[in-house]
């Protein structure tokens, strides 16, 4: 394997990271708290990035380099990141540090966190952001700022994105990231001016965006969402989880004026009408206990569409609501959002295959000489793509029998470690129980919180790039 170039890719992170450490440091001084959790931290990032930035390799890059470097690069800026948090104070333990930061990075917005409010503006902040700079991907991130690492950086998009196919936007890697980025930012300043005319705060309606856009879910309040009071900044954030749900070629299709290729796509039509029904069933299950449609309606709307972004805010304690609507919620943390989109979850392309080639399996049985073909979209899917989707349904209930496993060493409900479980790995954040939308994983072991944060970086990376770092064989010489 080219070590030196995924050591180079390395060092250009970690100095991305830096520089990304800088605004919550600022933010820190403006509110005249202690910057020196983010100064640290920048130093320490800044003496290792440097060194390994500027080694010199060769440039070839291949699938294998890129599955490691993605995973080794998740890994490494996790710990960095959880850095701020330790020198703050405000942790219990580096695992609680670690446990926060991941599911910053990850989008997931599970928090071990009791009491949010008093903490420093600085820290909630970076909690904020890192969700953020997570939402597309890191290494996505440093393509479009620093597209110079060397290599086939098409490979490290294709070991990052999600989805069961990755395709570029424009012809050129970093090009692409950098579109990508500008949908990025215009969702971001849209939503950002909309809370701001909606009544909330200027630092609450930035780190509102933040998560909202990355559908990571993190807030600055302990009652989340339901903190402010407003109904149209809950219409607003409800509009823009959706929005970041969708695949991201969605917006550029639609900016470059072609329309009737987004009409046309299976997996949209699949996720709105996915939407759609389970927003009805929760209304229908929840209404008799409201009597008020309106308000029945927007806490249905918003907590079906917080779960299937994996964004995780919350504007009711759902896990009081009759069994009906919880199960729903249930069923939407497993589909998640589309492909190429900074939600979590299974993904909607991939049920939406999973259904077709169970379909196609049904009908061989019943005319064995019929050939089939599995179609997206109205094109065909090849057999290499269905047999890796496969492959990742295998792995991915695996993972989380194994984490399920693990996390009920703690002796909690089997509601709270199997949602605990489900939730980190598909990165919605609360689950039902003890981490539902009223709770947090304080109260797990830090053996819990250190698998629950794997979980979370295999659900993001999507299973894959952590499995092969961590398999033996990937370390052989071939």
């Amino acid at each position: 394997m080219n070590y030196r170039l995924m050591l180079r890719t390395l060092g250009r992170t970690l100095q991305l990271e830096g520089l990304c450490l800088f605004l919550p440091a600022l933010v820190a001084l403006g509110y005249r708290e202690d910057p020196r959790p983010f100064l640290y931290t920048i130093a320490c990032v800044l003496l290792l990035g440097t060194p390994l930035s500027r080694l010199g390799c060769r440039p070839d890059f291949f699938t294998r380099e890129g599955f490691v470097v993605v995973g080794l690069i998740w890994l490494v800026l996790s710990f960095f990141g959880a850095l701020p948090f330790w020198f703050s104070g405000e942790f219990a333990s580096f695992a609680d540090c670690i446990f926060e930061i991941v599911s910053g990075f990850t989008t997931t917005g599970a928090s071990v966190l009791t009491e949010i409010e008093s903490l420093p503006r600085g820290i909630l902040f970076w909690r904020s952001f890192s969700s953020w700079v997570g939402g597309v991907g890191v290494l996505i991130f440093t393509l479009a700022f620093l597209p110079k690492v060397g290599g086939r950086t098409q490979v490290l998009v294709q070991a990052e994105s999600t989805g069961p196919v990755s395709s570029k936007l424009v012809p050129k890697t970093a090009q692409s990231s950098k579109v990508v980025y500008l949908i990025y930012f215009g969702l971001t300043l849209t939503e950002l001016l909309a809370l701001l005319l909606a009544g909330m705060p200027l630092y609450d309606a930035v780190v509102t965006t933040f998560a909202t856009v990355c559908t990571g879910g993190f807030s600055v309040m302990n009652a989340s969402v339901a903190a402010y009071g407003l109904p149209v900044c809950e219409i607003i954030i409800t509009i823009f989880m959706l929005l970041g749900s969708l695949n991201f070629a969605v917006f550029f299709l639609i900016f470059t004026r072609r329309g009737r290729q987004v009409l046309g796509s299976d997996e949209l039509r699949f996720f709105l009408g996915t939407v759609s029904a389970a927003v009805l069933l929760v209304f229908l299950s929840i209404y008799p206990s409201y009597g008020h449609a309106g308000r029945a309606l927007l806490d249905s709307a918003f907590q079906v569409s917080s779960v299937i972004s994996t964004t995780g805010f919350a504007t009711v304690n759902y896990d009081t609501w009759p069994t009906l609507a919880r199960c729903v919620l249930i069923l939407v943390m497993f589909i998640g959002g589309c492909a190429g989109s900074t939600a979590g979850g299974l993904k909607c392309s991939r049920v939406l295959l999973l259904s077709r080639c169970a379909q196609r399996s049904l009908s061989r049985v019943l005319h064995p000489r019929a050939v089939k073909v599995v179609k997206l979209d109205g094109k065909a899917v090849d057999e290499d793509t269905l047999s890796t989707l496969s492959a990742f349904f295998t792995l991915f209930f695996l993972t989380m029998g194994a984490v399920t496993l693990v996390v009920s060493l703690d002796g909690f409900s089997i509601t709270t470690t199997f949602s605990a479980a489900l939730t980190c790995l598909s990165n919605v954040g609360p689950g039902l129980d003890m981490v539902g939308p009223a709770g947090n994983f304080a109260a797990f072991s830090t053996l819990s919180k250190l698998v629950l944060s794997f979980a979370m970086l295999v659900g993001r990376l999507e299973i894959f790039p952590i499995l092969i770092l961590l398999n033996p064989a990937t370390w052989r010489r071939s």
